[in-house]
C-alpha cells in the first residue's frame, strides 16, 4: 500500500527530531529537516523510533510547566 502522506507510512524510515522546548518528533527520512529540530537518532523504522520514545519520554509535562 502506497501512502500520499509520508507522515503515516508505518513502513517508512524515520529521523527523531528534538526542539529547543524539549519536544521530540518522528520526521520522514525523504523531507527536509525543520529548523530549529535537532537530530536524536537517523533514520529507522517507525517501530523502533516509537519504542526508542517510550523508553526515552518519561514526562508529558510540558516545559513551560515543569518550570
Amino acid at each position: 500500500m502506497e501512502f500520499s502522506n509520508p507522515f503515516d507510512d508505518p513502513e517508512g524510515q524515520f529521523y527523531i527530531l528534538q526542539n529547543a522546548q524539549q519536544r521530540f518528533s518522528l520526521w520522514p527520512q525523504q523531507c527536509a529537516l525543520p529548523q530549529g529540530w535537532q537530530v536524536v537518532a537517523e533514520p529507522q523504522p517507525q517501530a523502533e523510533c516509537r519504542a526508542w520514545l517510550a523508553g526515552q519520554w518519561q514526562n508529558l509535562t510540558p516545559a513551560h510547566f515543569a518550570r
